[in-house]
Order: structure tokens, then sequence, then C-alpha cells
């Protein structure tokens, strides 16, 4: 609701906006034409910038499409990123953290901070397991997920790893996926049910 005072303060920048009109016009008299294209162009630039942040969410699904939980049918869909990859976000512990969904791997491997923010000391972790990978061997630490989320589906007690060298996200390998009844890939998306 508008008080007095907003009403006086709309008053005064409409009056000072008036008077920077003016003035530009009056600066500008010889080459009206000139002034008025350009103040077309300004207002065609303005109208475009309110139709973008009007559209924002639909343009960023389109840019990045986020994945969606049918938790009652018991599926999960999983846009292919424009990176190649499928990234899926799962609350570990509580804990909202971002895998690239890797069929190719094993186990999940957490990050060192990704386990931080899942609640891991990681001066408690015992890095004595090692694992191959792409970049040569690593040394990792096993610990268990008390629980991972993805919308209404649950799971509990899931092992994972902790990387002790730098990784540069999570990933979610077949030892969570095994747990899925079918993966399908097609259509630009990885589809999990259950």
């Amino acid at each position: 609701m508008m008080t007095p005072d907003n009403w006086a303060s709309l008053a005064y920048l409409g009056l000072l906006g008036v008077a920077l009109v003016s003035w530009y016009i009056l600066q500008n008299r010889r080459s009206l034409g000139t002034v008025v294209k350009q103040a077309g162009a300004w207002m065609m630039i303005f109208l475009g910038v309110i139709a973008v942040l009007g559209l924002w969410d639909d343009i960023r699904q389109t840019v990045r499409p986020v994945q969606a939980v049918f938790a009652p049918e018991g599926r999960v869909e999983i846009p292919w990123s424009h990176d190649g990859h499928y990234y899926l976000t799962l609350l570990v512990n509580d804990a909202p953290i971002r895998f690239v969904v890797d069929t190719g791997a094993t186990g999940v491997v957490l990050s060192q901070s990704d386990a931080e923010r899942a609640g891991f000391d990681l001066d408690d972790l015992n890095y004595y397991d090692r694992a191959r990978t792409a970049n040569g061997e690593v040394r990792t630490a096993p610990v268990v997920l008390d629980q991972v989320s993805l919308g209404g589906i649950k799971d509990n007690a899931l092992p994972a790893f902790v990387n002790e060298g730098d990784l540069f996200g999570s990933l979610l390998g077949m030892s969570y996926l095994q747990r899925w009844s079918r993966i399908e890939i097609g259509d630009g998306k990885m589809t999990l049910v259950r």
C-alpha cells in the first residue's frame, strides 16, 4: 500500500525524470529525429530486459534443465547436460550434494568438501583404500552414508568413499545406481526407475 511518503517520493522522481528528459530534448532539438530514434532503441532494450526477467524460469529450464523426481511412480528423469554428463542432486545426511552420474564407477565417491557438508570430519577418516581412476591411483577412505534421499525416494546405509586428493566433484557410481531396477538413456535424458 502506498503511503503519503511513497507518493511524495514517486512525485519527486517523476519531476526529476521530466526535468532530465526536457533538458535532453532542448539540448538536442536540432536533431530531434535522432533523439526519438535513440529513445525508441532504449525503450526496446528496456522492454527486452523486462521480457527476459519475466521469462527467466523458462529460459533457465531450457539452458540448464534440472532433474525431475516422480516419487509416487518411483521414477527420476535426469537431463543431459551441455558438457555431456548427467548431474543428480541428492540429499546426503540432509546436505544437498551434486553428483556426476558415472556408470563406469564402481562406487559412490565424495569430494572432500562434499564429505564435510555431509557431516564427516576429514581428520577422523582413514585413507587406506585405493582406487584407480583415469588420472591414476588415489587413496580413499570408506564411509557409510546414513541417509540418501531423492525427493521422496530414500536409501539408508549406502557405502561410499571419500577421495583424499583433488576431485572436481562427487561421483555417483553403480553401488547407488544398482538400487534402481531400470536405467534408460534416450531423448536427452537418463531415467531411473525403482
